[in-house]
């Protein structure tokens, strides 16, 4: 540093930090690219993607892999905007007040603004190249949530309702000539006050509840296209009989015109065929390489459009030969059939969040990130929970191996029109989205949010897309439709019943929450189960998953889903932060079990009950629901005038209970007498079932707080100052607990739990 004072150079590394924390905001001059846009200081978290991002650089990778073509020009960076009022006229030729960075929604930190808004007003312009002259030109959006009004150079040219799928359309008959051509965007996004499909956003994010996405959030391009043009290419790859089918569809043909196809690997044609635009046709694939999680092999595709042996349009694609459907395994369960064999498929869920971008990833290598971390993790399959992805997501699914299951985002579906909304948004999501080989079932309904018409809705994707598997409900309303039976259970992992003719899933279990300091996105917090440490969140996933593979043999669970990938806001369940910095179990030993490789996980500990529970043989306790005099849990307390009953207390149908003796009042107080065994005992947990809050009295002083709630019995270990609360011989267990809305029950045992007895190999 010579030459350098500490003065001058802690400002230096200041103004490095600056830079680094807010790329861009070094363009404020006059004119440049980036002029007035920077992260808002108020952002609550920056991904190490998120700090790389600049107008410049916002996801400027051709956005539709599915489908690609060479000349294109990406209208992603900045753009004008204005918080629009119901009615307005859109401000054509007016510059807007603020400046917003496209591709990312304006609640995010990466759009630079981070404020909400209902409506939006969208401004820029284009020029559009020399070369391009004499085609017809595409303005293409890849989503925009959630109705959009397109204007070009004033005049309206289309609409679109619906906040997952692509949309587009031929501006070329608006255009002026030798000048900069106007784009105007409205947009409108009610949230959860409309009746459109939403997935989990709403305007008063808390709980499992996020913050929302309104307007633009993925790329914006345009497209010179031939006047007669390939719009679509449907791939149906057939392993079993060596074959793919192929229909190219065109807009503005004229009779005789064909599509002509190749398929190849690298620079070898293996096949090649033709057909009439609009008709399916097949190609033989000798040989086939199969696309599995293991081996994800993609064949490339190359499409033209031909009349009279003149090339009009040409474009590529990619294909994978898989097949997936329902049969038996050699033991005669239903099993989900990956290329005609049983695979266990275990994943997480993934909601798809981001805590710069929210809906929209920071970057490519973002989305690449995160899948290829699923397989470091040792994952074969995700569930995409009730939202879409950009494309290119499901492209690095497809080239890195990932089994995935798309869920519909969910609605209220509460009117009629909101029902027909959901129904062709539905449509257009398998529509869109059915040439990915990674894509292997459609989830219809999420926990029956939005639930109505299931059987015909499950039988409608089942016949546009009779490809893939269709999941008719995740979770709870289960309608007997559609190919998998799917329940939830949290924290533990639980099966439906083998089934005939369906194969049985878990959709969602697990939910262990730890938060990790300077990695959560408010103070505020929660899990389904809280873990103290690294080590026991390891421990604890290793105990589920090894529960999960004794379903797969017995009854015959065919796969699993975790929750979740991500901690997202306030939940801090994911196996990796929010910002994906810290991965919070031990990775290794993540990967083996989910791989059904148990060689590193210690035995099961021996647990020798001491006070039962009454899961299995009620227990007798004596109990009031009238507030007890003070000191009512001390050992000399005078409680004759107590009820009887057996144990649990509480009311039918809370998840979990076994009632014995019902409780409906806000509180109940219940205590017995236990004889406990001589001489000390240590490594004691309590097996406990709670709704709501509990506190546990151990010979009259209060031993332990269980605040919150549990959906089943839970075991909790007994802290070392409550177990010496414990002495041999007559003891006073007493409980109080409360309840506010929902289930209720309580019921508690005590259990000694020792290090399993390890065995030498002989």
């Amino acid at each position: 540093m010579k030459g350098l004072s500490l003065r001058r150079f802690v400002m230096t590394l200041i103004m490095m930090s600056a830079t680094i924390l807010h790329p861009g905001a070094r363009a404020g001059q006059k004119g440049a690219p980036g002029e007035g846009w920077h992260i808002p200081r108020g952002a609550r978290m920056i991904t190490s993607w998120g700090r790389l991002v600049t107008p410049e650089n916002a996801h400027r990778e051709y956005p539709r892999p599915q489908l690609t073509r060479k000349e294109w020009k990406n209208l992603n960076g900045m753009w004008e905007y204005a918080v629009a009022a119901p009615g307005e006229k859109p401000p054509a030729g007016r510059e807007l007040p603020g400046r917003i960075l496209v591709p990312f929604p304006v609640e995010s930190a990466l759009s630079g603004v981070m404020k909400s808004a209902e409506r939006l007003w969208y401004r820029r312009t284009f020029d559009v190249p020399k070369e391009w002259s004499g085609k017809r030109l595409a303005l293409n959006f890849g989503a925009v949530d959630w109705e959009a009004a397109i204007y070009v150079n004033g005049t309206l040219i289309g609409t679109h309702r619906g906040g997952y799928d692509p949309f587009g359309f031929d501006i070329t008959d608006q255009l002026k000539p030798g000048k900069p051509q106007e784009l105007i965007v409205g947009v409108y996004d009610p949230t959860d006050s409309g009746d459109q499909p939403r997935g989990k956003q709403v305007r008063s994010p808390e709980g499992i509840w996020y913050t929302p996405t309104t307007g633009i959030w993925q790329t914006v391009w345009l497209e010179p296209l031939p006047s007669s043009h390939i719009t679509d290419i449907l791939t149906t790859p057939d392993p079993g009989d060596s074959s793919v089918g192929v229909t190219v569809h065109a807009g503005g043909g004229m009779p005789g015109d064909i599509v002509r196809v190749t398929v190849s690997s690298g620079e070898k044609t293996l096949s090649s065929g033709e057909g009439k635009p609009g008709d399916p046709f097949f190609l033989n694939i000798p040989g086939p390489h199969l696309w599995s999680p293991s081996d994800p092999f993609l064949y490339d595709l190359h499409v033209t459009l031909e009349r009279e042996g003149k090339t009009l349009d040409d474009a590529g694609s990619y294909f994978g030969m898989r097949s997936v459907r329902i049969g038996k395994d050699g033991k005669g369960i239903t099993r989900i059939l990956l290329n005609g064999t049983f695979v266990m498929q275990v994943g997480p869920l993934d909601q798809g969040f981001w805590p710069d971008g929210l809906y929209t990833p920071p970057s490519d290598g973002a989305m690449k990130s995160d899948i290829a971390m699923m397989k470091t993790l040792g994952f074969n399959m995700v569930r995409k929970h009730v939202k879409v992805e950009p494309e290119r997501w499901y492209y690095w699914a497809d080239r890195l191996g990932l089994l995935v299951w798309q869920d519909m985002p969910s609605g209220n579906n509460k009117t009629p029109e909101g029902k027909t909304q959901f129904e062709a948004e539905l449509g257009r999501l398998v529509e869109t989205k059915r040439n990915h080989p990674s894509i292997i079932m459609w989830v219809v309904f999420n926990e029956g949010w939005g639930q109505f018409e299931t059987e015909r809705l499950a039988a409608l994707v089942k016949k546009t897309d009779p490809t893939r598997l269709v999941d008719n409900a995740s979770g709870w309303d289960d309608k007997d439709a559609g190919d998998v039976h799917d329940i939830h259970s949290y924290p533990r992992p639980k099966s439906p019943k083998a089934e005939p003719g369906r194969a049985i899933v878990l959709g969602e279990f697990g939910g262990l929450g730890l938060a990790i300091p300077g990695h959560t996105w408010k103070k505020e917090h929660w899990g389904y189960q809280g873990m103290g440490n690294r080590v026991e969140l390891t421990a604890k996933y290793e105990s589920f998953m090894q529960k999960v593979f004794a379903l797969k043999d017995d009854p015959g669970l065919s796969a699993a889903v975790y929750t979740q990938l991500t901690d997202v806001e306030i939940e801090c369940n994911g196996l990796l932060t929010y910002d994906r910095a810290v991965v919070k179990p031990e990775a290794g030993r993540i990967a083996a079990v989910n791989r059904g490789d148990f060689s590193r996980v210690p035995p099961p500990p021996v647990v020798y009950v001491v006070i039962p529970t009454s899961e299995l043989n009620g227990q007798e306790w004596r109990y009031t629901f009238e507030t007890p005099a003070s000191g009512w849990f001390a050992p000399e307390f005078d409680y004759a005038e107590w009820k009887r009953g057996t144990g649990g207390f509480g009311t039918e149908g809370t998840p979990g209970a076994v009632v014995r003796t019902e409780w409906k009042t806000p509180e109940i107080w219940i205590r017995r007498e236990v004889s406990f065994p001589n001489g000390e005992m240590t490594g004691l947990q309590v097996r406990i079932h709670h709704d709501e809050d509990a506190e546990l009295y151990i010979n009259g002083t209060l031993a332990v707080k269980y605040p919150g709630y549990t959906t089943e019995y839970e075991d909790v270990p007994l802290p070392r100052e409550a177990e010496q609360l414990l002495k041999p011989g007559r003891n006073t267990l007493a409980l109080h607990c409360r309840q506010t809305k929902g289930g209720q029950y309580i019921d508690i045992g005590l259990e000694e739990v020792t290090p399993a007895p390890l065995h030498k190999p002989r």
